[in-house]
């Protein structure tokens, strides 16, 4: 159960993204090949293009997957602790930076 601070502590889900940039890198693939055959080469350059796009996507989510549990926590990681408004930052005299009375 989440503690209800997940816009500021979500963990992204990378390995399914891993595997949906693997299946649009194949089917992008397969579509410029398809369209290569077929005499399209607009529609094989716009493939082709999707394939790059799918390659980097991959690239960089395979990249943060071997970066650690900073990346991609485990299931031995706990979820975050909630932010209760302890962490304000403050000056030299206990009072919140930027304050002017």
């Amino acid at each position: 159960m989440r503690s209800g601070d997940e816009p500021l502590h979500a963990r992204s889900p990378l390995r399914m993204r891993c595997g949906l940039a693997l299946w649009g890198l194949l089917w992008a693939t397969a579509g410029t090949v398809a369209f290569v055959m077929a005499g399209r080469p607009q529609w094989a350059a716009a493939c082709a293009a999707l394939a790059a796009v799918a390659a980097t996507d991959l690239v960089m989510v395979i990249r943060h997957i071997h970066q650690g549990p900073h990346y991609q926590p485990g299931r031995n990681i706990p979820p975050y602790e909630p932010d209760r408004g302890r962490n304000e930052i403050r000056g030299t005299a206990g009072r919140r930076r930027g304050f002017r009375p």
